[in-house]
């Protein structure tokens, strides 16, 4: 059975090795004094638990494949940590979880990514989201609501979900849920 679902406590190692293994992506996308070995630590996964990141995930057949992490921030919800365990990679696993992410969130989302991860910023844009061209702009989201070293908001970019996409994507989905 194929199903989202939330994330708890017993899934922390999953998560953990789902996200070390797609974040092997990005090895010389990241700039070298950026990257580091695990690419997430279980001490910055609990930071990030307690400053509130909710994980759901993606099940095929009992298995944990992709993650993708929400948090409210002020106003706004971010998507955080999105991954699909390498081998499950281009089964619309990543679609699924940000599909249904969207759904959950009447708020404004946004999602930050590495400037280089062209795949990552295509895979939002297909989904609704703008990138943010504005440098100032950018980087005012960046410390606004994130909390990174300024050398990762020099190397990021952020993508805001375009307001006309976003509803028609939410009542659209909503429809199609009822079905």
């Amino acid at each position: 059975m194929n199903r989202v679902r939330a994330c708890a406590e017993p899934d922390i190692a999953s998560i953990l090795g789902i996200i070390n293994a797609a974040a092997q992506a990005y090895r010389g996308v990241i700039p070298p004094d950026c990257w580091h070995e695990p690419y997430m630590s279980e001490a910055q996964f609990r930071r990030d638990l307690n400053a509130g990141v909710e994980f759901w995930g993606y099940e095929i057949d009992g298995n944990l494949v992709g993650v993708m992490g929400i948090q409210r921030v002020h106003e706004v919800e971010l998507i955080r940590h999105a991954y699909v365990l390498p081998g499950s990679q281009r089964l619309g696993v990543g679609g699924i979880l940000i599909d249904h992410l969207l759904r959950q969130s009447a708020r404004r989302m946004l999602v930050g990514t590495w400037a280089d991860a062209s795949w990552a910023i295509e895979f939002y844009r297909r989904h609704g989201f703008d990138l943010v061209t504005s440098q100032s702009r950018k980087d005012e989201l960046l410390k606004t609501y994130w909390t990174i070293p300024d050398r990762q908001i020099e190397t990021s970019v952020v993508l805001e979900l375009n307001s006309q996409r976003g509803a028609s994507s939410r009542t659209m989905r909503a429809a199609m849920s009822r079905c």
